[in-house]
């Protein structure tokens, strides 16, 4: 793949010509040369896009597609589509399919399924068989057969001992691993959080403790294994406070948060809209400032769309019955662009996941891979169905104002626009 990117600033802290606007010359998948102007001799596919920004391709750490077993949600190939066109060149993929990808040949399944694609897929294996929080699964076989983590999507570890004797074993290969914050016995069948709202309305609620209790746990367990740590999709100002002070013992934790999160509250329950039922439940305003604030002061590593996609059978029902989870791919950067310092954003979407997943860095700088994500920071509109790419069309943000746009990715020597 050969190309040449006219007039795009750079947005990559860690790259020299970061905030520069340059051209990007790409030769054979790799950038060749990167100067205020490139000439175009060889009548090279150019890329002119109205305020083109770049940045290092995105990563999102929480994905879930269906295939196999639920292909009438997702299917591998269409979910990655819907990824590349939403920003993102790299995604890893939850174990949440049927059957639960909780062995060597299920991971070997999904990533074979993802060969040749703009987008990179990486499998995240379950921590335990069938995600029962009961046997631990097969870690070291799935980490050799592609599995970059390990943890049951959504599923608490309820055995406490099941996670340490997990942290402690993973040491011996470097492995990740996940632990969802929620204490089931104070959740239990809740649907929304627990505070003014939820009464009003008469929803079950699933208080913040239980998410608080489940975090201070964990770490406890991590700090006396000395283990590798993610929690996933917090959501509660004492959560954030709780990994602030393990981060300051020096414990080898990371979180994130889904962008939902970041924008959002429990306010949106009013229209008893199913879309607005997800885990962890929206929380109050003064959740959402300090999410924000976690982000801003480094506390939380990273910023997922955590998409889910649910069929319309399983989401446009009563509340009480419909499934928890939202798609968020192609609506996040939209949603946070102007919730988030952008250079922020883009490093709680590459650095900062790359890193802690152990996937490999591609800098915008000459050399370098070209594994690109292009935008315009500055395009308000409103979010409806024909911004949405995957097959099932549960958005949390279905007509909102959003203010940002994806062009598309330069990855894996190929362009997705």
């Amino acid at each position: 793949m050969n190309l040449l990117i006219k007039s795009a600033t750079i947005i990559d802290p860690s790259s020299p010509f970061h905030k520069q606007e340059n051209d990007i010359l790409i030769e054979n998948g790799c950038i060749k040369k990167i100067s205020k102007k490139i000439k175009n001799p060889n009548n090279l596919k150019e890329i002119k896009l109205d305020n083109l920004h770049i940045s290092q391709g995105w990563f999102d750490t929480s994905v879930s597609f269906g295939e196999p077993g639920f292909e009438e949600r997702e299917t591998i190939k269409n979910g990655l589509e819907t990824a590349a066109k939403s920003g993102f060149t790299k995604v890893a993929v939850n174990p949440n399919t049927y059957p639960v990808a909780d062995n060597k040949s299920a991971i070997e399944f999904i990533k074979n399924k993802a060969n040749n694609t703009a987008t990179s897929l990486f499998p995240i294996g379950c921590l335990t068989k069938n995600a029962e929080s009961k046997d631990l699964a097969e870690l070291f076989d799935m980490q050799n057969s592609g599995a970059i983590a390990f943890g049951d999507y959504n599923n608490p570890i309820v055995n406490a001992n099941l996670l340490k004797i997990a942290l402690q074993y993973a040491q011996n290969f470097d492995a990740l691993i996940l632990s969802f914050p929620q204490d089931n016995s104070i959740a239990g069948y809740g649907l929304a959080n627990e505070h003014i709202n939820s009464t009003k309305l008469g929803l079950k609620g699933i208080p913040s403790l239980a998410e608080e209790m489940q975090v201070a746990r964990d770490l406890f367990i991590l700090e006396y294994t000395n283990g590798k740590l993610h929690i996933p999709t917090i959501s509660t100002a004492k959560s954030v406070k709780l990994i602030k002070e393990a981060k300051n013992k020096g414990l080898n934790v990371s979180c994130s948060v889904a962008a939902h999160h970041l924008v959002l509250t429990d306010d949106e329950l009013a229209s008893f809209d199913g879309n607005t039922k997800v885990l962890p439940p929206l929380r109050t305003a003064k959740d959402v400032k300090a999410l924000i604030k976690g982000i801003n002061d480094g506390v939380i590593d990273m910023i997922t769309s955590d998409h889910n996609p649910i069929d319309i059978e399983h989401k446009k029902v009563e509340y009480n019955n419909a499934k928890f989870g939202t798609i968020g791919m192609e609506s996040l950067f939209g949603s946070l662009n102007k919730v988030i310092p952008l250079e922020t954003l883009v490093t709680c979407l590459t650095t900062n996941p790359r890193n802690r997943f152990n996937i490999e860095n591609s800098f915008i700088n000459e050399g370098e891979k070209a594994n690109i994500t292009l935008f315009n920071p500055d395009f308000e509109y409103e979010f409806s169905l024909n911004n949405i790419y995957s097959t099932s069309k549960n958005s949390i943000f279905l007509n909102k104002k959003l203010n940002g746009k994806v062009y598309g990715i330069i990855s894996n020597n190929k362009i997705v626009l």
